[in-house]
């Protein structure tokens, strides 16, 4: 369940995770997928796994001719900018009539190439948690209680393998060292800020950083305790302060949280700007930084006692788990 960094939620595995260490001077080639692709020239596609209307996202299952390795490749349909829009709105943008009534029309527009592009993200090579996570599946809402942290999803996650070097990668700046917002290299306190990879970094309503701590040991909210108030104090404050400097962007318009269940088992923290309908901001999964916060001074160990409720979905292997405790019916045929 964990690697999008939770293998329902995973993030693609970049190529420098995969890039192969020199040896005695003399670099070994690298596999083939570790090279940044150009075009989708040979790219077969298998099926449609998911699309999201509302989010104008597709997501494809396929391989390149010739390879063995499977993919997924997301489409996302990127937002107008102020910057492209008089391009869009010129006589370069051919318009078909679709409807015309009186002091209303509908058209179709075909705006020029450097205006409608489209936002890619390759999963390459992707495994069969990847197919898992991308695919359309049905949700169900569970609550977990201090017990069944202990007897069911601690275990379950001390079994899985969850791969997160990309994101030691981060941390010691082997990777992405040149998209940091701001660093706090304090090895308690301290934290990368980055942006997630849902944002382009086009439009500030769209903002979306992660704040990454440097302490290793911490899985999730629940690992949380007011031991950790310093750690969180400091994300939030430093957090605010960078991207206000840095985005001009209040304190008061951003939304600063956890989730639970996390995409990924090393603590972070997300910032996304109010206007973004950033994915998983619902109750059913994120906390506020500030609710956090308040709980911990209130009662020190209030998330190991606290019954947590998260949405797993119908092939999460947590959910088998949760479903061989009992905690969750079987689905109905």
């Amino acid at each position: 369940m964990a690697e999008k960094r939770r293998a329902d939620d995973a993030e693609p595995i970049t190529a420098q995770e995969t890039k192969k260490a020199k040896s005695d001077g003399n670099t070994q080639d690298e596999p083939h997928w570790a090279t940044p692709i150009s075009s989708f020239q040979d790219f077969e596609m298998i099926k449609i796994l998911n699309d999201h209307p509302k989010n104008k996202s597709v997501f494809v299952h396929g391989k390149f001719k010739g390879h063995e390795e499977e993919a997924v490749v997301i489409l996302e349909k990127t937002p107008f900018s102020e910057e492209t829009l008089p391009i869009a709105l010129s006589g370069e943008t051919k318009l078909k009539v679709g409807l015309k009534n009186d002091i209303y029309g509908n058209y179709h527009g075909t705006p020029p190439p450097q205006v409608n592009g489209i936002k890619v993200s390759v999963v390459y090579p992707a495994t069969p948690k990847h197919l898992v996570k991308y695919s359309q599946q049905e949700s169900y809402l569970v609550q977990e209680t201090e017990d069944d942290y202990k007897n069911i999803t601690l275990p379950f996650l001390e079994k899985e393998a969850f791969r997160i070097q990309w994101v030691y990668n981060i941390l010691e700046h082997k990777t992405e060292s040149e998209r940091i917002v701001y660093e706090d290299p304090d090895k308690e306190t301290g934290f990368i800020l980055l942006p997630d990879m849902k944002w382009d970094l086009k439009q500030v309503n769209d903002l979306y950083l992660i704040a990454i701590i440097h302490k290793h040991g911490i899985l999730s909210l629940r690992d949380l305790t007011a031991e950790h108030l310093p750690l969180l104090h400091n994300i939030l404050k430093k957090g605010q302060q960078a991207i206000q400097e840095k985005f001009d962007i209040p304190p008061c318009k951003l939304r600063i949280y956890l989730h639970y269940q996390p995409s990924y088992y090393h603590l972070h923290v997300h910032f996304t700007h109010l206007n973004f309908d950033a994915p998983g901001s619902g109750v059913e999964r994120a906390h506020l930084l500030t609710d956090v916060i308040e709980h911990l001074e209130m009662m020190t160990d209030y998330y190991t006692k606290k019954t947590l409720s998260f949405c797993l979905r119908e092939n999460d292997q947590l959910l088998a788990e949760f479903r061989k405790a009992g905690r969750v019916p079987e689905k109905s045929v």
